[in-house]
């Protein structure tokens, strides 16, 4: 391989590993969203839950006190509605969740992308440090045979055979 193709190959990788880590770099800007999002989808949940509970709390106590069958109906009714409001932020929260391990894992297949890449750009430099270190050893062998050729004493070889 010339040193110009080389030179161009590098260059190639170079825009490549540019790509990857900006793809990378939008995975996890996507991740860390999803980690955020699953994370107020969960606490929204357990607001609800809670309020829940200091809801069957405040009836509990006034039921000890009083109560009509309308009164009971209205709780049974707003109750239900929690419930159900309960269930649907779980569900998004799992929902969520779901999204989070598919950004994670598409951050994931992303890191691996750029270290491959890193690594045969890495390769690719120590084969062309190889290749120009047998270049020089091969002018190197040339230059001392071309020395040793003249510098001898006047020795040469096809100087017998024209005897």
């Amino acid at each position: 391989m010339s040193s110009t193709s080389d030179s161009t190959s590098l260059q190639t990788l170079g825009i490549l590993l540019e790509r990857a880590e900006a793809e990378r770099d939008e995975a996890l800007k996507a991740w860390k969203d999803m980690l955020l999002r699953a994370a107020q989808a969960r606490e929204q949940a357990e607001q609800l839950s809670s309020y829940r509970s200091e809801y069957q709390q405040r009836w509990t106590q006034q039921f000890s006190r009083q109560g009509t069958m309308d009164i009971v109906s209205c709780y049974q009714n707003f109750g239900g509605k929690l419930d159900q409001a309960i269930d649907s932020q779980v569900a998004v929260t799992q929902h969520a969740d779901v999204r989070v391990e598919r950004a994670r894992a598409l951050l994931a297949e992303r890191e691996m992308r750029v270290a491959a890449i890193g690594k045969l750009i890495e390769r690719r430099r120590a084969e062309m440090g190889r290749a120009a270190l047998r270049q020089e050893q091969k002018q190197s062998d040339e230059q001392a045979a071309r020395t040793a050729l003249g510098g001898n004493g006047g020795f040469n070889p096809l100087s017998r055979l024209q005897a």
